[in-house]
This record gives structure tokens, C-alpha cells and sequence, in this order.
């Protein structure tokens, strides 16, 4: 059907019209005469269905259904994804880049161009639905990231992070911006303005802070000095961000009339206020009244997150972008682990699995490479060389003002490539850009597609680049046995859990702090990220620790244990960081102090059991010094830590020597605690009945250590040495068992380094518990009889 009508009615007539058909993007127009035109329009009628089919047992078809296609493009690109992220997996890809590329063979690029898939599966109505969707997928996206985001950073920003990110933000942004004037004439109407031209520069100068925190998360960097550096430029960033968009809303107000834009600013400042001093003690309130392990009340939780959907009607409403409203309603939320944990576990799987699968649907809709091939590519150079122009800047402003700044070479080019990062946050800018008629499809789908090849491209060049494990790779030698006579003993004690305390405050008081052997402790006590995103460390003799990160009562009672100890000095620091990086705090501490033994607690069985063996095996791996993990099951309950008297209850301490050099280090640690009288001790060595499998180098290790420790203790009758002498691991384990009468307090065993590999024939099947070793595990096993804990010792393990 085709209606022609003068132009004069057009645009009256199109306004009542539009919601009722579906029309072509093509008008075709003819000259009518000197004053007037004619305008045909081809209209395409819809007939209406019902929502829901009926069933295909019924006859009917379901691709004729809004709410079917829009289940079906749902499930197809999470598929897809899924499918290329299995596939780019080994290649180090960001799952972003997933998404981007799962978005885009769903759209008009790939699948959407075959003439099938048009004419079954594409549906006005559920394209609408699915862009609509996109839209709440993103708000919900930056809300989340508002709430984990912690405003206050910036104060605590250093100098260098800021003049590197002044530098790296202000440089690009003002060439782009340079170029862009001077390519002003061969750009379309809509991009020539300054303001699109100020929005182009800006995204290109400027990396958002949530790109960045998935990336860094996803590989492990957020602990790393270069992660964290990378945070805080974000930040400052982000606030630069905030101010270019709202300074761009305003020009883009302001070129409808002057009036517009003044309108606009006052909205801004009241929706502002009203967030700052109605909203935000709110918030804090809430917060403030939830219980010491509480939860919050669910109707709280409700009210929170239908207010991301009124904030964002209110801002769209006013024209102040649909974005702003759940992101600052995000950033007034107290982050950390009670509220903002909270509205986060609530909401982010709702964001991550249902809502943000449609907005990578609504950016693969509007992505056509067809459309740009369609154009004349001379209209997409003035856009492309801002680009370009703003990538090359953005990454040789970075690297050079780390370069003065004398940030390491390696560390410097990292710190550029991940600034040079682009993602979700750049995504809802295009989009953005598109309703602002800045952009037209092939000018989206050149900026979607530079975005997904510049991420594809530096993102396992980082992982190729920057280990954040390597900063504890030490050529020095820092353990136990090489410990300077008369010097601390420097300790690392990591607490995970406070209940733990009493245990650990036993095993230093035995471990025999003297004059010629005095103990400096760091006691860490490592909590979860949970509801922000920037790690913390914290130095408790510098820092106010956060509220909702005291542990006071349990430093109450190690500083009381330190004051009856007079060569304990105890120092309190706390981690606030993510699982899977957790150990990198641990090893930088150990590594900055100079620490010679990390203690390491083995939780059994517990609701985090699991994070701990995680955090176990990663330091075992990576620590910078010698490692113990202690299996406490209540020894030394008679120790009477309140009390400066001890008792005179005698402790039976037994070694496992099967030597290597984790062996000869548990010997050296066995002997400071045998100077104490109240100790007696059993070191119990293994022989091979024959020299096969024997290390010479080892042997003479441990034939020279046994030695000193035999000259030293030979008239302390506290001292029990034996020998046996196995074939194979089953008799190793009988050994064991026959020396076990049930009396020993405390077994201490080396962990695997250096170890005769005939003691252990036939055991590896026992073990579970890896970070233990395999005779660790046996004697800490319910399966060995008798109430005893556990201390298994790795010596440090030189890297190259």
C-alpha cells in the first residue's frame, strides 16, 4: 500500500502514523513545482498476533510471535557466546570480546542477512522488545559498577597516578579534538558539531573504570602493582567522563536554544542534590543499622533496585541520559560487605545472565558490515583517523609519562596497553551516539569493530607481557635454616578466620621468641572483596581501617600476648581482595618485609575450605620465602596465654626427617623449639635399605644438618633420636604409625622438596589434601590416631 500526500501535512501525518505501521527507511521524493512536493511513502502492514502462540499442535507458527523470537534470540546468542568463548579461550580473549562477536552474528552482519533468517526469525516486535531490554541490561551494568566503585579513592590518589592519568587523558583528547576541527567540512551535519566532535574525544581519551576492572579481574592483574595503578587512573578518569557527558548533553541542549541547555543544568542540579542529601543518608542509615553479620531486610533490597528503573525514567525524562541515574544512584551506596555486597549478589546475576545477553543483541542489531561496505568509504575517514589518531595518542602519552615518571620499562608498557583498553562503557557511548544521531550504522559498526580488535589484540599481549607473579622472584635466600643468628625470625601470619587465633598465638609462643631469636610478626588477616572493587591493603600503624573491616577483638588478644611475650613484636595489617588474587597480598608482604616464614592456616572441612586451599596452593607456589601450613586440632590447650608464668606441662614434639630441603628446614625450626625446656622432641630419620633413588647432593644436605643439630642437642635430654629404614611407602607408612602412641602434641614434616622418592612408592592414591604433601596429609588425617596438629614446612623454592 502507497499513499502519497502533500509535504505540508507530512510531518503531522507521520506523527499520528508511526505507531501503528512499519515503514521503510527509503522516501523516495519528487518535485512537484517551485513551492510544493510530494513525499511517497511505502507502507508495510502488520497483522497483530497474540503475544503467546497457542502451541504448534494448534497450527500455529511460532515465528510469528514476539515473545517466542524473542526467547529464541535469548538463547541463540548466549550460545553462540559461549561457543566463542570455549574457542578464543586459549588465545587469552576478554569474555567482552565474546559477547561483542556473540552479538554480532546474530545481528544483520551474520545470521540476520540470510534471506531466511529475515523473513522466519526477524520481527519488528521482538526487536523492540530485545533493544528495550538491552537498554535495562545496561543501566542495571552501570549501577553495579557504581556501587563497587569507591568515590572516596581519589583522595587517597598518589601524585604520579594522577599526573600519568592527566597526561594520558588530556593529550589524546585534545588531538582528536584537533583533528576533528580540522575534518570538520568532510563530515556529515550531525558529527561536525563541537559537541560530537568534544564527545568523540573524550571516549577516546578517556578508559572507564569498569572496562578495566573486568579485564584486570578476569587475568588475575588486580593486585599487581600495574592493576592497581590502572585503577586509580581509571577512577580519575571516570570523573573526567562524568563531566564530558554532561558537558556534551548541555551542548547538544544548547543547539536547540540557549534555554535548553539552562533547563538542563537545572535539572541536573536538583536530581544531584536530591541523590547527595535525601538519598545518600538514607543509605547510610541502612547500612549503619544492619547487624554484626546481618543481613539486609529484603524489602530494602526490592526499594533499592526498582530505584535504579525510577532514576533512570527520571534522567531519560529530563534528558539528562538514561545512563547517569542508575550510576549515581550506584556511587551514593555504601560499597564493602554489608549493603553494597548485598544490592551486588542480588542483582549481578540478574545483570550478568538475563539482562546484558540483550544488550550485546541490541549492539549486534544495529552492527552491519554490509552498511559500511554500501557507503562511500570516504565518509568514514574523518571518524576513522580521529580514532586512529586517538589509540596512538592515548598509548605514547601513557607510556612516556610513565617513562618520566620512572615507572619500570616492562611495568610502563603494560600500564600503556591497559589503558588503551575499551569495552562495555564505550559500547553504551555508541549506542548513545546513535540516539543523538551523531552516529549512523557504518560509523557504529567501525567504531564496534575497532572497539572488539583493539581488546582481541592487547589483551593477551598484557597476559604475554606483565606476570604479577614475578615481583616475588628472589634471589636471595630468606628461610629459616639461613636466617642470620641473632636477628628477628620475620613472620607472615595470615588469619582467615579470627576463631583461629587462639591456635596460632599457640604455635608462636612455642616457636620461642629470645634474646638471641626474637620474633617480628606481621599478622595479615585476609578478607574477601565483596561489594566494591578496588583491593585494599591495609597497614594498621599508618591507615584507619574501615569500619566493616575491624577484626578488634582478635588484635586485642594478640597485642595482650605480645606484652607478656618481650621478644614478640607484632605488627597488624588487612587484605581486602578477591579470591583468586588474595595470595598476591600475601607474597608482597612477605616480600616487601623480607619475611622469612609465611604461616598458613589449614581450614578442615569448613564453609571456606575451599578458598583457603586455593590460597594455600597459590602461595605454596609463588611465595617469595619458606612456607608452614598449620592443621590445628587444639594442642597446647594448657599454655596459659593470659599468664606471664608458664606451666610446667612438658610437650612432645616428634619431626619426620625423610630429608630434602623442606625436611632440613622443619629440623631447624624443631630446634627453636626444643631450646624450650618445656618441650621434648623425637626426630625420627629414614633410610632406603639400599642407596637407590638417593639425591648424593641431598644426602650430604642431610647428613651435614643432622650432624649440627645432633652437636648442638646432644646433652639435652629433652632430645629423642631414631632411625628406620624402609622399602617403600607402605612401610614408611607402618613406621610412622608404630612410632605414634597417641602422646605427641605436635608433628612437624617437610612437604615434598628433595624427598627419596622410594619412601613414598605407592602413596599418591592417599593423598588429598595437595598442599599438605603426602605425609602430611597421613599423619593430619582422622585415619591417624591420636589428638594432635599438624606443621608442614616448605622451604623457599629459588626461581630463576
Amino acid at each position: 500500500m502507497t499513499r502519497v500526500f502533500p509535504t505540508q501535512r507530512f510531518q503531522r501525518e507521520l506523527n499520528a502514523w508511526k505507531w501503528h505501521f512499519h515503514f521503510s527507511r527509503v522516501l523516495l521524493e519528487k518535485s512537484m513545482n517551485n513551492s510544493t512536493f510530494e513525499t511517497s511513502i511505502p507502507f508495510i502492514c502488520e497483522k497483530i498476533q497474540d503475544f503467546h502462540p497457542l502451541g504448534i499442535i494448534h497450527g500455529d507458527n511460532l515465528t510469528h510471535y514476539n515473545y517466542s523470537l524473542l526467547m529464541f534470540n535469548f538463547i541463540l546468542v548466549i550460545t553462540i557466546t559461549a561457543i566463542i568463548r570455549l574457542l578464543l579461550k586459549p588465545l587469552k580473549q576478554p569474555n567482552v570480546v565474546s559477547q561483542i562477536i556473540g552479538g554480532i552474528v546474530v545481528g544483520p552482519s551474520v545470521l540476520k542477512h540470510s534471506t531466511w533468517f529475515k523473513h522466519y526469525i526477524i520481527h519488528g516486535g521482538a526487536e523492540y522488545l530485545s533493544r528495550n531490554l538491552g537498554v535495562m541490561g545496561f543501566m542495571f551494568y552501570v549501577f553495579i559498577y557504581g556501587v563497587k566503585m569507591d568515590p572516596f579513592l581519589l583522595r587517597k590518589t598518589g601524585k604520579v597516578h594522577l599526573y600519568v592519568a592527566l597526561v594520558g587523558i588530556s593529550i589524546p583528547t585534545t588531538a582528536v579534538f584537533v583533528v576533528g576541527l580540522l575534518m570538520r567540512k568532510t563530515m556529515e551535519k550531525e558529527m561536525a558539531t563541537n559537541s560530537s566532535i568534544g564527545i568523540i574525544a573524550a571516549y577516546l581519551g578517556i578508559t572507564a573504570f569498569p572496562v578495566l576492572y573486568n579485564v584486570l579481574k578476569e587475568f588475575n592483574f588486580l593486585n599487581s602493582d600495574v592493576g592497581r595503578m590502572a585503577l586509580a587512573m581509571a577512577i580519575i578518569g571516570d570523573v573526567f567522563g562524568v563531566f564530558t557527558v554532561v558537558a556534551f548533553e548541555a551542548g547538544k541542549q544548547g543547539e536547540a536554544g540557549p534555554e535548553n541547555a539552562l533547563w538542563y543544568m537545572i535539572s541536573l542540579v536538583v536530581i544531584v542534590m536530591i541523590i547527595l542529601f535525601c538519598i545518600r543518608p538514607v543509605m547510610v542509615w541502612i547500612d549503619d543499622n544492619i547487624p554484626e553479620g546481618g543481613s539486609v531486610d529484603h524489602s530494602f533490597v526490592v526499594a533499592i533496585l526498582l530505584g535504579v528503573l525510577v532514576m533512570g525514567f527520571i534522567t531519560d525524562f529530563l534528558g539528562i541520559s538514561i545512563a547517569n541515574g542508575p550510576l549515581w544512584l550506584g556511587l551514593v551506596i555504601p560499597d564493602g560487605p554489608r549493603l553494597g555486597a548485598t544490592i551486588i549478589q542480588k542483582s549481578e546475576t540478574i545483570m550478568n545472565d538475563l539482562l546484558i545477553p540483550f544488550s550485546y543483541l541490541m549492539v549486534g542489531s544495529y552492527t552491519d558490515v554490509y552498511a559500511m561496505s554500501n557507503v562511500d568509504w570516504s565518509s568514514l575517514v574523518p571518524l576513522f583517523t580521529m580514532v586512529l589518531t586517538g589509540y596512538l595518542t592515548k598509548f605514547f602519552s601513557t607510556w612516556l609519562a610513565a617513562f618520566y615518571w620512572r615507572i619500570p620499562f616492562r611495568d610502563g608498557l603494560t600500564l600503556s596497553f591497559i589503558m588503551s583498553l575499551r569495552g562495555q562503557i564505550e559500547l553504551i557511548l555508541f549506542v548513545h551516539m546513535m540516539d543523538k544521531k551523531i552516529l549512523k550504522i557504518p560509523g557504529f559498526t567501525l567504531l564496534v569493530l575497532v572497539t572488539t580488535i583493539v581488546s582481541a589484540i592487547l589483551t593477551p599481549l598484557i597476559s604475554m607481557l606483565y606476570d604479577p607473579t614475578r615481583p616475588y622472584i628472589v634471589s636471595q635466600r630468606r628461610n629459616i635454616q639461613h636466617n642470620p643468628p641473632k636477628k628477628d625470625l620475620t613472620m607472615v601470619v595470615c588469619i582467615f578466620d579470627t576463631r583461629s587465633i587462639t591456635g596460632l598465638i599457640n604455635l608462636l609462643d612455642i616457636s620461642n621468641a629470645t634474646l638471641d631469636g626474637p620474633l617480628s610478626v606481621f599478622a595479615l588477616r585476609v578478607i574477601e572483596l565483596v561489594g566494591r572493587a578496588n583491593p585494599l591493603i591495609i597497614d594498621h600503624s599508618k591507615q584507619e581501617v574501615p569500619r566493616i573491616y575491624r577484626w578488634s577483638h582478635a588484635i586485642k588478644t594478640l597485642e595482650n600476648f605480645s606484652d607478656l611475650r618481650e621478644f614478640v613484636k607484632i605488627q597488624f595489617f588487612t587484605s581486602v581482595s578477591p579470591k583468586k588474587s588474595m595470595f598476591q597480598d600475601i607474597c608482597l608482604l612477605a616480600l616487601e618485609h623480607e619475611a622469612s616464614l609465611i604461616i598458613l592456616p589449614f581450614n578442615k572441612g569448613g564453609v571456606h575450605n575451599h578458598v583457603v586451599r586455593l590460597i594455600n596452593l597459590q602461595v605454596l607456589d609463588h611465595a617469595p620465602c619458606s612456607i608452614a601450613i598449620f592443621v590445628d586440632n587444639g594442642f597446647l590447650q594448657s599454655t596459659n596465654i593470659g599468664s606471664s608464668r608458664r606451666k610446667s606441662t612438658r610437650h612432645k614434639f616428634a619431626v619426620l626427617f625423610l630429608g630434602g630441603a623442606d625436611a632440613r628446614e622443619t629440623l631447624v625450626y624443631a630446634d627453636r623449639m626444643v631450646s624450650n625446656p618445656e618441650v621434648s622432641l623425637t626426630v625420627i630419620r629414614f633410610f632406603t635399605h639400599t642407596c637407590v633413588a638417593n639425591n648424593e647432593v641431598e644426602k650430604k644436605l642431610d647428613d651435614g644438618i643432622m650432624t649440627w643439630f645432633w652437636v648442638k642437642n646432644e646433652r639435652n635430654t629433652n632430645v629423642v633420636y631414631r632411625e628406620l629404614v624402609v622399602k617403600n611407602g607402605e612401610e614408611t607408612i607402618a613406621g610412622i604409625r608404630a612410632i605414634n602412641d597417641g602422646s605427641y602434641d605436635l608433628w612437624l614434616v617437610g612437604r615434598k622438596q628433595g624427598i627419596n622418592p622410594i619412601f613414598l612408592t605407592g602413596l599418591s592414591e592417599w593423598s588429598e589434601n595437595e598442599e599438605l604433601g603426602l605425609i602430611g596429609d597421613f599423619v593430619s588425617s582422622p585415619d591417624f590416631p591420636g589428638s594432635h596438629s599438624v606443621l608442614v614446612i616448605q622451604q623457599q623454592i629459588l626461581r630463576a
